[in-house]
Parts: C-alpha cells; sequence; structure tokens
C-alpha cells in the first residue's frame, strides 16, 4: 500500500538546521529538568520503599488522606488517587522499608490505624533498597548493552566493518570494566562507555553506526527528560518501554539507511544531499503509516489501558513520535556532517 506518491520530493535535508534547533532545545530543556530534579524520579522498583493501595467507603480526597498520614508522622507520604474519583481508591508510598520478619503486617497494622476502620488495603507492595539499587543497575545495564551491540549490528550490518566492530566492543567492555573496578557509579559508567564508542566510530569512520546511536541517544534524552518535566515516576514497565523505543527507532532509521545505501550505488555521482533526500521521501509512505497505525494502538492503550498502563504507553508516544522524527532529521544528517568533516581534513592538509 502506497500512502504517499513515489514522485513526492519534500525537501527535509535542507530544513535540517531547523530541525537541529528543535533538538537542541528539547536536549537542553531534558537535561536542565534531570540536573534541577538531580536525575529521574525512581518509583518504588529502584528506590525501595512500601506502596499501598487503599479504598475508602466514603468519598475522601487527597487531602484528608495526608491529613490522617501526617497524624501518625507519615509526613513524607506520596499519594495519589487510584482510577475513578467515584472508586475513593488511593496509592500510598512510604520511603519505609523494615526487612525483619512480619514487616508487611506491621506496615498494614500502621496505616490501618491512620485510616480508620472505614478503609480496605487491596494491595500491599515492599522492595528494600539493596534489591532497588540492584534492579537499577540492571535496567541501566540492559539500555547499555542494547545501544552496544546495535552499534555493532550497524557497522556490520551497513560497512560491512565486522573487525572494527569488534574493535570497539573490546574497547567497550574494558573501559567499562576497568572503571567498574575503580568504584565508577553505574550512570558515570554508561556515560563513558557511551563517550568511548562515539569516539570509536569516529576514529574507525562507522558513519552508519554513528548515526544510529546519535539518533538513539537524543531519543531516550528526550523522552527520560519529558518524563523528569512531568514529574513521572520511572519504573520497570518505563525502562521496557525504553528499550522498546530503542528498537522502533532503530527500525524506522535500518529502512532509510537501507535505501541511502542502495541510492549511493545508483547515484553515485549525485550529491550526497540529494541522495538523503531522495531516500527519505521514497521511504516516507512506509514511515508515516507504520508510525500513524502504531500511534492509534498505543494512543488506545494510553486512554483505555488504565492507570497502572497509562506512564508506559506515555513513554511509548512519546517515543514513537521522536523516533519517526530522528530518523529523516537527526541520523540521515549525521551521514552528510561526516561527509563534510572527511573532505574538509584532505582539502586543509592539500593547502
Amino acid at each position: 500500500m502506497q500512502f504517499i506518491k513515489s514522485d513526492i520530493n519534500i525537501n527535509f535535508i535542507g530544513k535540517r538546521y531547523f530541525a537541529y534547533g528543535i533538538s537542541a532545545i528539547l536536549l537542553l530543556v531534558a537535561v536542565v529538568s534531570l540536573i534541577a530534579h538531580g536525575g529521574p524520579k525512581y518509583g518504588i522498583d529502584f528506590a525501595g520503599g512500601t506502596e499501598i493501595t487503599v479504598q475508602f467507603d466514603t468519598s475522601t480526597s487527597t487531602a484528608d488522606v495526608r491529613s490522617m498520614l501526617t497524624q501518625v508522622g507519615l509526613t513524607r507520604a506520596v499519594i495519589q488517587r487510584f482510577g475513578d474519583a467515584d472508586e475513593n481508591e488511593f496509592r500510598i508510598r512510604l520511603d519505609l522499608v523494615q526487612e525483619e520478619e512480619g514487616t508487611s503486617s506491621s506496615i498494614q497494622d500502621i496505616i490501618q490505624d491512620a485510616l480508620g476502620n472505614g478503609v480496605q488495603i487491596l494491595s500491599i507492595e515492599m522492595v528494600g533498597p539493596q534489591v532497588g539499587a540492584d534492579l537499577r543497575g540492571k535496567a541501566m545495564s540492559a539500555m547499555f548493552y542494547a545501544l552496544l551491540f546495535i552499534s555493532i549490528y550497524i557497522s556490520g550490518r551497513f560497512e560491512m566493518k565486522w573487525a572494527e566492530a569488534a574493535i570497539i566492543a573490546a574497547a567497550i567492555l574494558g573501559v567499562t570494566f576497568a572503571f567498574g573496578r575503580l568504584g565508577v557509579p553505574l550512570a558515570w559508567l554508561s556515560v563513558i562507555a557511551l563517550a568511548t564508542a562515539l569516539a570509536g566510530f569516529y576514529f574507525l569512520q562507522l558513519k552508519y553506526a554513528m548515526g544510529a546511536i546519535v539518533a538513539l541517544i537524543h531519543d531516550v534524552v528526550i523522552t527520560v527528560g519529558l518524563f523528569s518535566i512531568l514529574d513521572i515516576e520511572f519504573n520497570l514497565p518505563i525502562i521496557a518501554a525504553l528499550l522498546t523505543i530503542i528498537g522502533y527507532s532503530l527500525n524506522d532509521t535500518i529502512i532509510v539507511f537501507d535505501r541511502i545505501r542502495e541510492n549511493n550505488k545508483r547515484y553515485a555521482r549525485k550529491p550526497l544531499e540529494l541522495i538523503l533526500n531522495r531516500s527519505v521521501n521514497e521511504t516516507l509512505s512506509r514511515t508515516i503509516l507504520t508510525s500513524f497505525t502504531t500511534l492509534l494502538v498505543v494512543t488506545s492503550l494510553y486512554l483505555l489501558g488504565g492507570e497502572i498502563l497509562q506512564n508506559f504507553a506515555l513513554a511509548l508516544l512519546v517515543g514513537i513520535v521522536v523516533g519517526t522524527y530522528s530518523s529523516i532529521y537527526v541520523a540521515s544528517p549525521v551521514l552528510l556532517i561526516w561527509q563534510k568533516k572527511m573532505r574538509s581534513g584532505p582539502a586543509t592538509q592539500t593547502r
């Protein structure tokens, strides 16, 4: 099915500087928000604590619940209405975890005493701080290794440079191991590893891998930044959504890169800017149809999937839009920037 005519010629690459400005603003806002909030707001999965879902027999407000908890000394509780307003359900999160036997019952008793007899405790979930830190580390490792193996695949798939890709992989693993032994925090370890990867792509001239990884970093940072701005908690489903975004964005990028590689052979004497623009236009119908149908499903999930799936669906919504945008305006223009950089080098030397 062809939604858009094959001879369409929208000058996407010609508008790349405008797109650079949009991306720069979005990334800046995301980074500033993350710095201002001291990083992402971790949910109980990663930070540890106790999460309790309760239901009142009578109409109750968030302020009423907070007042009841404050009276028993639980002043730092995070309270959210859960479900429809007439159901009077609330989710209460406490930074309170005791690991001795019988803890669940004791916390349940505290909440029951604080809220009175007109409340029913529907569920109680506890995660210790050590378990939360371990889950956080594993989640970051999953994202890091996803980006690592993606870059290796792109290098071999499009440039047939498997040996160079293996060198970069070994360098990243070596740097990760060395700094890990020095006790560098996992967050900084991931940044160092990504910097090592980008430097390797540059010096070994793996331009397709560079374009793909820059686009993926762009998508993840913007999505994480939006969650920071909206003060939404990060938990395991959100990490799953981010990994899904990485896969979706990469799929879009590979489709465009495949067409660029074909057109590079077909129109070898034409300027790269023209080839990039032609390739993006030729894959535009497929990109819009795929993104639109996926957005319909995810939007339905966001609107009708209930509060538990809402944040997961929101991350996918943002990621699909940003991922489609980055395939056109981030991944492809990186190839053009690369070519200009390579041409300027020899030219400078011959002067």
